[in-house]
């Protein structure tokens, strides 16, 4: 049955229940998209021109929905399959030259806790000969002997060298070779057509590195203890130099972000401002440039790059605020983002071009709150445009709802910025209302895209509210510091004051209100059933958080000692001198005062919320409070992986939130 005619009949229905002559829900059910239609594998992942841009390389489903990877020569119809595995699926590529790619594997049937093995490393010509092995998959030792010749399983791909007329990338492999959190890297250079590798020097215990657009290592940032050091190689003297320090749990650094075609080097850096901006950093006066590059109004820079290496030129500069956009220096690609935003208005468009900078057809990927993700061509000499592939063919735009971005003052003044999803059909007024907390929660949870869980719950009848609570980064360091040491006080109070905000704006009912969230999201969850039982009727914590100390504790988690010792007590509070405070803001010490509907899902593979978060709660709630649903998937870890196990956790939340908050 086609999409065209469910949705013909979807309209007919709602027309004849508008005019009277049936109820309203049946109009609803008729038009309900079915939950595994949210949360399917993309058919469509990636794409990368070829640095002439004559060759487009492609991830796209297969054979048994495995990813594969493709080659499609610029004006012919039919790409090429290069790269396919049976039992495995295609993860990341990148060319390496005009000729060669390099990939590396993932298992998308498999989750965290049925995986034994990294992503490997893998060469292949565009043409499909010459392929190549350079990682080991296997973790295990009794296997190690009979793949000696491969690097080990926790080295992973960095960066190309930019220069046609090599096949070498840039590879790092962690220092810890058991496999633990590893936070120092050395640094190879690995030729892909011989497996070659030449060591590179490192001037300390390296935690990230950055290559210059010769295929030079110039810059190595360090670690010791919570003291961050930029290092850059200079060329003058072939030797490795402090640029700058500083302490790292403090969000004052400067961050390394790329080094241009002509040589210069580009940072973030607050240079005493409250949000972060992209400068210039001068390599011979050791100090950043006066004035920046781009400077984001009431947003941290956050972006990457456009250049051209036979130009030696930055051509732009894509960057995020509200949504995302592209700032182009260069006249002629500005044109071509004008008239491409022209015939795409309602999407960001993405361009991009090969390295090189010298064909005629651009890149897009087109995506919005509504449209998951759309891969084209143009040809920007005959304006004609080339449809690839999308990321979820199976969702119509025009059935999504539409995300707006606003904002709301907590109750000490902030303004926190924060995403609202109002259902597409039906009132705009006094709805039933999930709060939906971000992780992290040191991150920017909210972005204007398609997100699966959004539109599932909006789908159902919910609107949906996603706080930038504060502590989420993104929005300046006020913003940021006001939320160190504040997990269940002033960042739990912003999460309040969004519902309140919500309330009394007139979207949501407040007596149908369910607050939701996986990892930090999961203890934010539980610590608003505590302190605002009156604004929540229920809550859906997945992976959540629920003891503190917990956190410190269990030492077989994939948490970083670097985070533990400075991280941890800098921002969520020292297990000595603030044990008070965070025994009175852990839900396990809180449990008793919990007597909303719960429903709790956890991964039993979990390295970084191990299961006993989730099972001691359990234990302990399910003893005072009758209305407590648990789950476990014994293969998942830090959030459901597995197409069967999202279908049945968001098929039990759309129970959850009908016996609980569906109906008035």
């Amino acid at each position: 049955m086609s999409h065209s005619y469910l949705r013909a009949c979807s309209k007919f229905l709602l027309k004849f229940c508008l005019l009277g002559f049936c109820s309203l829900s049946m109009a609803a059910q008729a038009q309900l998209i079915p939950v595994s239609q949210f949360f399917q594998n993309p058919r469509f992942s990636d794409a990368k021109l070829s640095p002439d841009g004559k060759s487009l390389a492609m991830l796209m489903s297969g054979h048994d929905d495995r990813v594969v990877l493709a080659v499609l020569e610029i004006g012919q119809l039919q790409p090429k399959v290069i790269a396919n595995y049976g039992i495995r699926d295609i993860r990341n590529f990148h060319w390496v030259n005009n000729e060669r790619l390099v990939y590396d594997l993932s298992n998308r049937k498999l989750a965290q806790g049925e995986t034994f093995y990294g992503p490997g490393l893998y060469a292949v010509n565009k043409d499909g000969t010459k392929r190549l092995s350079f990682v080991n998959h296997s973790t295990a030792y009794s296997q190690r002997h009979l793949t000696e010749r491969l690097l080990p399983w926790n080295t992973f791909f960095l960066d190309v060298a930019h220069n046609g007329d090599t096949a070498d990338i840039f590879v790092i492999q962690g220092v810890d070779p058991d496999g633990g959190s590893n936070s120092a890297y050395d640094l190879y250079r690995l030729n892909t057509l011989t497996g070659n590798t030449e060591l590179i020097e490192r001037p300390g215990k390296v935690s990230k590195w950055l290559i210059d657009k010769q295929g030079v290592p110039r810059i190595a940032r360090t670690i010791a203890g919570a003291i961050a050091t930029i290092h850059y190689k200079d060329p003058k003297t072939g030797q490795w130099r402090k640029l700058a320090e500083f302490d790292w749990t403090k969000k004052h650094d400067i961050d390394p972000l790329f080094f241009s075609p002509e040589g210069d080097l580009y940072v973030r850096a607050y240079h005493g401002q409250d949000t972060s901006s992209l400068y210039r950093f001068d390599l011979q006066k050791n100090q950043l440039e006066d004035d920046p590059v781009i400077s984001l109004k009431g947003y941290d820079f956050n972006g990457d790059f456009a250049y051209a290496t036979l130009q030696k030129k930055v051509l732009g500069i894509h960057y995020e605020m509200g949504t995302a956009a592209s700032l182009w220096f260069d006249e002629d690609m500005a044109l071509r983002q004008k008239k491409l935003d022209e015939l795409l208005p309602n999407t960001v468009n993405r361009i991009s071009v090969g390295e090189e900078n010298r064909a005629s057809t651009l890149l897009v990927h087109s995506y919005s709150d509504t449209e998951p993700g759309l891969w084209q061509l143009y040809d920007f000499v005959s304006g004609k445009l080339t449809r690839l592939g999308n990321s979820q063919p199976g969702i119509d735009p025009a059935q999504m709802s539409f995300k707006e971005l606003v904002h709301f003052k907590a109750r000490d003044g902030l303004e926190i910025p924060a995403y609202l999803t109002l259902p597409k059909q039906g009132t705009e007024k006094n709805l039933p209302m999930v709060v939906l907390v971000h992780g992290g929660p040191y991150v920017r949870g909210g972005h204007w895209d398609w997100k699966p869980e959004v539109q599932f719950l909006a789908s159902r009848g919910y609107a949906v509210l996603e706080p930038e609570f504060r502590g989420s980064t993104g929005y300046g360091m006020k913003h940021f510091q006001a939320g160190i040491k504040q997990w269940g006080l002033a960042m739990q109070d912003d999460i309040a004051d969004g519902t309140r905000w919500a309330i009394t704006q007139g979207y949501a009912d407040p007596k149908r209100i369910c607050i939701a969230g996986a990892s930090y999201g999961g203890y934010a969850t539980l610590m608003g059933l505590i302190k605002d039982p009156d604004l929540y009727r229920c809550g859906i914590d997945w992976v959540g958080v629920t003891d503190i100390n917990l956190l410190y504790d269990i030492h077989w988690s994939d948490v970083s000692e670097e985070w533990k010792t400075y991280g941890m007590p800098a921002l969520v509070g020292d297990p000595l001198k603030d044990a008070a405070q965070l025994k009175a803001t852990s839900p396990i010490e809180n449990v008793a005062r919990i007597k909303q509907p719960l429903l709790l899902a956890y991964g039993g593979a979990d390295r970084r919320v191990p299961l006993p978060h989730g099972s001691n709660f359990y234990d302990a709630v399910k003893a005072g409070n009758p209305r407590v649903e648990w789950v476990e998937y014994p293969e998942e870890g830090h959030g459901f992986y597995l197409l069967k196990n999202k279908v049945d956790f968001w098929s039990r939340v759309e129970t959850f939130l009908e016996q609980n908050i569906k109906q008035k």
